[in-house]
């Protein structure tokens, strides 16, 4: 059950063998008796998806505490995309953590956040003057621009998107639009959010301008521009199901913000720092947002995240008014900056487009011999399938939920999502090799045969 191609990873991290490896079942007996110990200690609301204890992790391989090698086409969430502990960034962080762990950076400014700004100012979309303040989770960063957004304007309401996830936190719960396991119970939200429908190629048969439309409608007749402060829109939905807009819908919106002083925010969190092929996904469609949020892939698996914007709408704010004791901390920081580096020296964007293609030939292949995958999208090493009854076209959670658990078993990490919980998506880092995609792709091909 082992089929090992190299010693060492293609593009750093610990030199692990790139193998899948199961020495238990999963979970194995060491494995069980910590998350028997998680069990008693943390809440149960923090659930996993994967039965294991990890102590390893690299290239494209997740080691457990009982010697079990599971490839990895979760990331995360995202997160490791350059790897997990890439030498480059491993040396930073241990660089900066024996100079100084903290000063707040609102305290004591230090040369680490300054750089991680010029950088997201220099490769964010547009070549307008822009300004970057950090902070630490993809939440937080969303808060902040509509904070932001809601200083600039003057105005209260916030546009946000069926099938949208933007967080846990109470503002961002609001915006979020799937229910469970994200917002049940926890009500009241945070008032003046609004909802409009996106575009959904492969349930709504629109295109594009007509979607858009649709949206821009419904904004003026239920809300009225003049008190929209920001649409905020994930480029490529992530957890409502990796939805990839129609051609058109985008631009539409960004140019009827435009027309209506309406702040156009891209929550970047998931899709940014090369993980569509793009450093960021607005690129993908022609957009130049006023505000982008970004987190999880910006410091290879450190907490940090960032609002980069126009700086006129940037600089609305009174001073103190944005910050936080952790934003921007310098070890954080010192990551970003070398992941960063990374992100370019080795044209990482490139390395997700060629990934894209062979995640995709592999999965159009498994639809073209089981009508159970309705569909199949995504852009770089951000794809997803949809599971459907090929009778109705109505969503399959249950099957979904089935093929992962199996592939899990066998050895392989698969994450769930989509507003009815009926897609798989795929986010491998960009570290993996080919030949663990294609390894990973025969276990997922068997538990869905089998399922």
């Amino acid at each position: 059950m082992s089929t090992a191609d190299t010693l060492t990873v293609p593009l750093g991290g610990p030199a692990l063998p790139q193998e899948r490896r199961l020495v238990t079942a999963i979970p194995g007996p060491r494995s069980q008796q910590l998350l028997e110990r998680k069990a008693a200690a943390v809440p149960a609301g923090v659930g996993h998806t994967a039965p294991i204890h990890a102590v390893a992790a690299g290239g494209g391989v997740v080691v457990d505490a009982d010697g079990n090698s599971l490839i990895d086409l979760g990331s995360g969430i995202a997160v490791t995309t350059v790897g997990n502990s890439h030498p480059a960034v491993v040396a930073a962080v241990a660089q900066q953590a024996a100079q100084f762990t903290h000063t707040c950076f609102m305290i004591s400014p230090y040369d680490s956040y300054v750089a991680v700004a010029e950088a997201l100012n220099r490769l964010t979309p547009g070549d307008h003057e822009k300004k970057t303040a950090l902070f630490n989770s993809g939440a937080e960063a969303v808060e902040n621009a509509v904070k932001i957004a809601r200083k600039f304007t003057g105005r209260p309401a916030v546009v946000a998107f069926d099938h949208a996830y933007h967080g846990r936190t109470n503002l961002t719960m609001g915006l979020t639009a799937k229910a469970m396991p994200y917002k049940l119970g926890f009500g009241p939200f945070a008032g003046e959010i609004y909802r409009a429908p996106l575009s959904y190629p492969f349930r709504d048969g629109l295109s594009g301008p007509d979607a858009a439309a649709r949206a821009i409608a419904m904004i003026e007749k239920q809300i009225g521009a003049s008190q929209v402060a920001a649409v905020l829109i994930e480029p490529i939905q992530g957890e409502g199901g990796f939805i990839v807009p129609a051609d058109g819908f985008l631009p539409a919106l960004a140019d009827w913000c435009r027309q209506n002083g309406v702040v156009f925010i891209a929550d970047e969190v998931q899709t940014g720092f090369a993980r569509t092929g793009a450093m960021f996904a607005s690129e993908l469609f022609d957009v130049v947002p006023d505000l982008v949020t970004t987190a999880k892939g910006i410091a290879a698996g450190l907490p940090l995240a960032a609002v980069t914007g126009r700086a006129e709408i940037m600089d609305a704010s009174h001073a103190g008014g944005l910050g936080g004791t952790y934003g921007g901390n310098p070890i954080a920081c010192a990551a970003a900056l070398a992941a960063i580096d990374v992100y370019e020296s080795d044209d990482l964007a490139g390395r997700a487009r060629d990934l894209g293609e062979v995640l995709v030939a592999r999965l159009e292949a498994l639809r073209a011999a089981d009508a159970r995958i309705g569909d199949v999208r995504g852009r770089g090493a951000m794809i997803a399938a949809e599971f459907v009854d090929p009778a109705t076209g109505a969503p399959d959670a249950t099957l979904a939920a089935a093929v992962a658990k199996a592939s899990i078993a066998e050895g392989v990490i698969v994450l769930t999502c989509g507003t009815y919980g009926n897609v798989i998506r795929f986010l491998p880092p960009l570290s993996i090799p080919d030949t663990l995609v294609h390894e990973a792709f025969d276990v997922i091909g068997a538990a869905l045969a089998a399922n």
